[in-house]
């Protein structure tokens, strides 16, 4: 639970139906299992201590003084046990009977949530036995004690901040004013739902878009328990599919039809992350709420899901194809609205050989067939100095002839050695100064190129790159629009590698497939043996621990000790805990002092939810301190 993590499961136990002690057996070997593994909140379906299919047997009073009695056994064996338990049953109050979620805490029965919604449509007839619950909670009596009775119960834990559940049953998710969405407006960062779903062609897939969307809109972690294949009877089969959901995204799931139990880490603190920077997010009415503390212990969850590396990456190829595309069509379109509103129909770009200028080019390639335009308008310019090497110029070379670009080569040295001459710098002196003087005068160049043509510049710098601030101030990081700033380095590689898999045209995806193989550079240092001296990664880390640290800090705010948990656990086998510790402090230093670099950036199209323009996604002070950060980390 350190870091705002909790383990939930969602259980389907075998029962038989109207078979109440077996039944309550059977969960509490459910409950058992979850426990050790680990689970806090445990979840078994919608009528499960009695079977959802007894039909009329719900209106015999053995079966409901069985389910009364079940229940409580349950509740003494859950003494002892650290988790927030919900159990379904028949239950009456006042002469009514009402199918409910029973909520359990270390040996005490905390709640009744009753269903809201009640069907009768179909193969359900439940208004048959079943009214419909109170919102409103009231005070009813389990076996000589007071218990909080409605839908509008919170059950809150101080082990986690902001960890506050709330139960629904079944249908209560598929109507269109879902029970959830009070639940979630008054604080619930957890629904989970005790259902009893049966199957037919299709209602699984319909069933997991149900869970993904309520958890996607409520912001929320969604546990949904569903009844399994021991309900099955006459008319109705049961898979017991259930699912486990978090802000949009399915967790984990069972196989339909195979009883059992599924795990997953809810991020609690990612959830109230999201709430907090959504400020459309619905805020209910507390005050028709009550909340009802539970005990659950703090401790270290140890994680079911560990996180992706690539976490700008889909694993899965044909998402990855689809995400890629639309990428290079968001580039694109960006570009060409910019190109027609100011009426420029030609554009130039400094081309290097280098994965960024790549990408860029081949969006503006995009961007002009779109337009109609013709490729040689657009004008590569490759501009060779002190670092370049054959490799690289040939790319670029190889790069804009292939694609029908103009090719423009201006060859810097010396016009540097002459600035290098008027101000003082010592050739030999490879310092900042005689870096950046290179990245200086090739921005002039472009700009000046530009002018003559009646052109815009197109910047080729990325996401990665901006957030560490490895720009020149004024070189390359000022364009008239930069096409590359929302996409991430190891993002720039895959799109690269899209393109290649794709263009049909073997000449240009050996190209591609060339730059890709070469180490990532600025090239502003002479070349050992001919081979690139000056490697980005060796200097600043890389990329892919700090795409990883970048997405999890600006994305949900996560503090560096979380961050660092998740990269230790995400990169085990590849950097050991010192390495990333390392580059961790970097990407901090780096980043709360180079903000101001980012506070003056040219327009580009905005791709993901992850960003760093001053006009949208991270509107920051140039001159925050990065202190309490890196304190986080010092005694790590």
């Amino acid at each position: 639970m350190q870091h705002g993590f909790i383990k939930v499961a969602a259980v389907t136990p075998e029962i038989k139906v109207g078979d109440v002690f077996y039944n309550a057996k059977q969960i509490c070997k459910g409950i058992d299992e979850a426990e050790n593994n680990g689970a806090k909140i445990i979840v078994f379906p919608e009528l499960c201590l009695t079977g959802y299919t007894c039909q009329d047997l719900f209106l015999q009073e053995t079966l409901l003084a069985a389910a009364k009695a079940g229940l409580g056994q349950i509740v003494e064996y859950s003494d002892g046990i650290d988790a927030l338990i919900f159990v379904g049953l028949p239950y009456e109050v006042s002469g009514r009977l009402y199918n409910v979620a029973a909520v359990i805490n270390c040996g005490e029965l905390v709640g009744f949530v009753p269903k809201v919604n009640i069907p009768s449509h179909g193969e359900f007839g439940e208004r048959r036995y079943f009214a419909s619950g109170n919102t409103q909670p009231e005070v009813v009596e389990f076996d000589g004690e007071e218990v909080p009775f409605g839908a509008n119960l919170l059950f809150e834990s101080d082990a986690i901040a902001g960890l506050k559940v709330a139960a629904e049953v079944c249908e209560d998710l598929w109507v269109s004013d879902t029970v959830s969405a009070s639940h979630a407006a008054a604080g619930a960062s957890v629904i989970v739902n005790l259902a009893a779903s049966s199957e037919a062609v299709g209602k699984a897939d319909y069933r997991r878009l149900l869970v993904r969307a309520a958890s996607g809109k409520q912001i929320c972690g969604y546990v949904f328990a569903s009844a399994g294949e021991g309900e099955s009877t006459q008319d109705i089969v049961f898979g017991g599919h259930n699912l486990i959901a978090e802000c949009g995204k399915l967790l984990a799931q069972t196989k339909v039809f195979e009883n059992g139990a599924v795990y997953a880490d809810l991020d609690i603190h990612k959830i109230c992350s999201e709430r907090r920077r959504n400020t459309t997010f619905a805020q209910g009415d507390k005050d028709a709420y009550m909340t009802i503390p539970v005990a659950l212990v703090m401790q270290e969850t140890e994680l079911v899901q560990i996180p992706r590396r690539l976490v700008f990456v889909p694993e899965d190829a044909a998402e990855r194809a689809q995400r890629c595309e639309e990428i290079l069509m968001i580039q694109a379109n960006g570009l060409r609205k910019r190109l027609e509103h100011i009426g420029a129909k030609k554009a130039v770009i400094g081309i290097s050989g280098g994965l960024d200028s790549t990408l860029a080019l081949l969006v503006v390639a995009k961007a002009f067939d779109m337009l109609g335009t013709k490729r040689e308008d657009m004008t590569a310019v490759t501009m060779p100095c002190f670092g370049t090497t054959d490799r690289t110029y040939d790319n670029a070379c190889k790069l804009s002839r292939t694609l029908g670009a103009t090719l423009l080569e201006v060859d810097i040295k010396k016009s540097v050695r002459q600035h290098f001459e008027d101000i003082g710098q010592d050739e030999n002196c490879h310092d900042v100064t005689y870096e950046n003087a290179q990245a200086r005068e090739r921005t002039q160049v472009l700009m000046d190129i530009a002018n003559q043509q009646g052109a815009i510049v197109i910047g080729t710098g990325d996401l990665s790159e901006l957030v560490l601030g490895w720009a020149t101030y004024n070189g390359d990081h000022m364009s008239m629009y930069g096409v590359n700033g929302d996409v991430p380095k190891t993002l720039v590689r895959h799109l690269v590698r899209h393109y290649a898999d794709t263009c049909g045209d073997e000449v240009l995806a050996g190209v591609l497939l060339d730059v890709l193989d070469t180490p990532v550079s600025p090239e502003l240092l002479p070349p050992k043996d001919g081979e690139i001296a000056q490697k980005t990664e060796d200097l600043v880390g890389p990329y892919e621990l700090h795409d990883f640290f970048l997405y999890h800090m600006l994305r949900y705010g996560f503090a560096p000790d979380k961050i660092y948990r998740l990269a230790t656990l995400a990169f085990s086998g590849e950097y050991d805990g010192e390495v990333i510790l390392k580059w961790l402090k970097t990407f901090y230093k780096r980043f709360f002092s180079q903000q101001f670099k980012r506070s003056c950036l040219p327009d580009g199209p905005k791709v993901g939810s992850v960003g760093v323009s001053p006009r949208g996604d991270l509107r920051m002070p140039s001159d925050a301190s990065a202190r309490i950060w890196l304190e986080t980390l010092s005694d790590m």
